[in-house]
């Protein structure tokens, strides 16, 4: 006569002999551990949009020196500011130059994930909702040629920016705290399309 209590230990025992044949439970693998490497190579940018600062733009007659006026990071948009931090430690990473956004979520990104000492404040980075209609243009031209500058020079570097300066860059958005790694093109700098994206960098779990 079958025994029900024996049969389920068997049974117990073989999905354990299967989940560990199959690797489960183990850590997962890094989606990023190939961008990982290009950052390694070095001459390229990371460039982030900012941590998560719930709402839609920055209300009527913001002050870009007064943080209460701005949309700003809530707690989950500082807990990824750290997690993005984690990473680049975990990986042994050290930019040559990290440049924010005069935003506060921009500059709040960059310091809790790289430490306030280390960030440097670009207007060239900062969002067309703010910044003239003369300027911007002439922003992104600096953007190019930063980016041009790094691939030339070698190491890497970190923007922290806004979704609309990455749009209207490259052509393409990411959601908060993501980042696209970017590579300029020494001989063309001034050209619309003298970078290229290298990869789409997603926060860890």
């Amino acid at each position: 006569m079958n025994n029900p209590r024996r049969r389920l230990l068997t049974l117990g025992s073989a999905s354990c002999g299967l989940l560990w044949a199959t690797g489960a439970g183990s850590a997962a693998p890094d989606p990023n551990a190939s961008l990982a490497t290009r950052l390694r190579s070095g001459g390229v940018v990371i460039a982030f949009r900012h941590a998560l600062a719930p709402g839609t733009f920055d209300p009527p007659g913001f002050l870009l020196d007064d943080c209460r006026t701005q949309r700003n990071l809530d707690d989950e948009g500082r807990a990824q500011a750290a997690r993005i931090g984690r990473w680049f430690a975990d990986q042994g990473l050290t930019p040559a130059q990290v440049r924010s956004s005069p935003w506060c979520r921009c500059l709040d990104t960059a310091r809790i994930a790289f430490g306030a000492g280390a960030v440097q404040t670009w207007a060239a980075l900062g969002s067309p909702r703010g910044t003239s209609e003369q300027a911007y243009p002439e922003y992104q031209t600096l953007l190019r040629k930063a980016a041009a500058q790094r691939r030339a020079q070698g190491g890497f570097e970190v923007w922290v920016t806004h979704m609309f300066v990455l749009q209207d860059l490259v052509g393409q958005g990411v959601g908060s705290a993501e980042a696209l790694v970017l590579r300029g093109d020494p001989r063309a700098p001034d050209n619309r399309t003298a970078l290229q994206v290298l990869g789409h960098w997603r926060l860890p779990s």
